[in-house]
């Protein structure tokens, strides 16, 4: 009998173990990238570096997907769809989000990400007049006043002046905006193209972008002259940040439900305050914990009062 067929590994605390190390691996992301803009690299070379390493694990995604007897061929307009959401949904976050880092701190740009429940929950009710009760209010409201409370804690303890930590958030939550309308867009496509295939090929795409955008643009230093460490770090953050969560996340979801999923995950943006005072020697204020969990009680009060799908 194989590991993945034993009573241990699926079993609700292997699920549970699963997605919080997801939680935490997508967490690292923002610590690694503070790590590597330590070094003279740009976010375009950056995302670059990340996305032609986590390409094996892409084609081979794509590769296995496509092999699925049940998958019918694209039309041009799922591809055109599937083009169109990679190039601006799939890589137009990314880039935002590492724009944004060079400015805010990594606990700030996790809060701000964990906002996307609620900018689908505006966007559905914007383009499907799904109706807004008071518990999506409450998310709203105090999601958005926990943001408040966070910015205003980078502003105090985070070196740099308010107009480039405003600068940083606004384009963080630019790139939570983008994505959160990247997953309501692609909500109809996914089940016609299949979640793997959809994932697979939009970041192939993603990937496709980041490089010609690395090819078109200026940099700071040649990704042939960048220290070693900063092709560790893309390493790091390809496997840890990109592939791994990925893997763990889905497996999880399958143990445990997207419900259950969802309530275990919100230790991210926890887990990001502590990793980044581990590793970056960010302050941990009550300021910022409180608008974390002003945060996090918004979003999973949306989250888990949705019916799942």
């Amino acid at each position: 009998m194989s590991m993945f067929n034993s009573s241990r590994f699926s079993s609700p605390m292997a699920g549970i173990a699963m997605v919080l190390l997801a939680s935490v691996a997508v967490s690292s992301k923002a610590i690694i990238v503070k790590l590597a803009y330590v070094y003279p690299v740009d976010p375009a070379t950056l995302i670059a570096l990340r996305m032609a390493f986590s390409i094996p694990f892409f084609a081979a995604l794509a590769w296995w997907s496509s092999r699925q007897d049940s998958l019918a061929t694209l039309s041009l307009r799922q591809w055109l769809a599937v083009l169109g959401l990679g190039a601006i949904g799939g890589y137009g976050p990314m880039w935002l989000d590492f724009a944004g880092l060079a400015y805010v701190s990594a606990g700030l740009e996790r809060i701000i990400l964990f906002l996307y429940p609620t900018m689908v929950l505006m966007f559905s009710a914007l383009l499907f007049r799904q109706a807004i009760g008071r518990r999506e209010l409450f998310a709203v409201v105090s999601g958005y006043a926990g943001v408040g409370l966070v910015v205003g804690h980078d502003i105090e303890f985070v070196h740099g002046t308010a107009d480039a930590v405003l600068m940083g958030a606004t384009l963080v939550f630019a790139s939570a905006v983008l994505y959160a309308a990247y997953l309501v867009l692609s909500g109809k496509l996914i089940p016609q193209v299949g979640a793997s295939r959809f994932t697979a090929y939009t970041m192939l795409v993603a990937t496709f972008t980041s490089g010609m955008h690395y090819a078109g643009s200026q940099h700071v230093v040649s990704w042939t002259q960048l220290p070693s460490e900063v092709y560790l770090l893309s390493l790091l953050m390809a496997v840890v940040a990109t592939v791994l969560p990925a893997v763990l996340l889905n497996i999880g979801i399958q143990r445990l439900g997207s419900n259950r999923a969802s309530l275990i995950s919100s230790i991210g943006p926890v887990s990001t305050i502590f990793l980044a005072w581990i590793f970056l020697g960010e302050h941990i204020t009550w300021l910022q914990l409180g608008g974390t969990a002003l945060v996090m009680a918004g979003v999973l009060a949306v989250s888990l009062g949705r019916k799942p799908a």
